[in-house]
């Protein structure tokens, strides 16, 4: 199978494109032909050797958590999926950017959405749903989420106000109309945000979401008044230090369906800010590591 590789630690200039063996699913899991994969922080941390010492990697490696395609192999024990069918999810910490990805929990792709939408669903959505569930009951709540323009925000974003929640959402001025189209009302991030969070919602705000890992966790724990009503799942360090729940990523089947059902109902469509190539995944992993995204980036395999 064509992939994209790295044999060392380094820039994004140290991907190449070459042949790969095929990977093969072991019980429970499945394989598909990929359509699309995306790009996450963790994949160009992992690439650059930031991440070394908490995932130590066999290299050559190839970069990716998550993607969508067509099933074309099954392994044992598994049930409610066929040869042929459109699947979005999350395999081992890399892997995806290739041909052939081996997922060990999907969900169906709905209809709604395209092959570059469901690539950007997987760690997503997964992601924002356990910072979200950290937090309790949505509906009827103002909810803060920090970063909203992101990948994770964005899909949290569209996800709690499908939940019933009021939601407030910082990014660059750039990115408001962006985030009204959303569902969210948007507002700037830095100095001055509980100032303008009070003429936003006159009440307060219930609850905080912090997809950003932008040093501001003090500042939302403060704007809350108490550190269980802030969930991050991007500064953790900081998060276990100030007492807020610290939410991960799982690769887990129950958060998948429920995103494409949220999608099947037209109330969550991952945004997708560019799409590249696979022989330009230097550039599009350059892009990402550069930050402040509109949605996600994904690989077109």
């Amino acid at each position: 199978m064509r992939a994209a590789r790295f044999y060392e630690y380094g820039g994004a200039e140290k991907l190449v494109i070459e042949q790969a063996p095929d990977p093969h699913p072991g019980p429970g899991e499945i394989r598909v032909r990929v359509a699309a994969a995306s790009v996450n922080p963790i994949d160009w941390k992992l690439r650059s050797g930031a991440l070394h010492q908490i995932f130590p990697l066999d290299l050559p490696d190839i970069p990716g958590r998550d993607g969508a395609g067509v099933v074309d192999e099954i392994g044992d024990g598994v049930q409610g999926v066929s040869i042929g069918d459109r699947v979005f999810g999350l395999g081992g910490v890399t892997g995806a950017t290739a041909e052939l990805f081996v997922l060990s929990a999907w969900a169906h792709t709905p209809a709604t959405w395209n092959d570059e939408q469901a690539a950007g669903a997987g760690l997503a959505s997964v992601t924002a749903m356990r910072g979200l569930d950290a937090l309790g009951p949505l509906a009827g709540h103002t909810l803060l989420i920090e970063g909203a323009a992101g990948g994770v925000g964005s899909a949290a974003v569209e996800i709690a106000a499908a939940q019933g929640a009021t939601v407030i959402g910082t990014a660059s001025e750039r990115n408001h109309e962006f985030l009204t189209a959303l569902g969210a009302v948007p507002t700037t991030y830095g100095p001055g945000l509980a100032q303008r969070l009070s003429a936003l919602a006159p009440r307060g705000v219930d609850i905080v979401l912090d997809t950003a890992a932008s040093g501001s966790l003090d500042d939302l724990v403060a704007i809350t008044g108490d550190p269980k009503r802030v969930a991050t799942v991007a500064d953790h360090a900081r998060g276990q230090r100030l007492g807020t729940h610290v939410a991960n990523a799982e690769n887990d089947p129950t958060l998948l369906a429920a995103a494409a059902e949220l999608g099947r109902q037209g109330r969550y469509t991952p945004r997708i800010e560019q799409a590249y190539p696979l022989e330009r995944i230097a550039d599009a992993h350059a892009h990402a590591e550069r930050g402040r995204t509109r949605g996600k980036i994904v690989i077109c395999i």
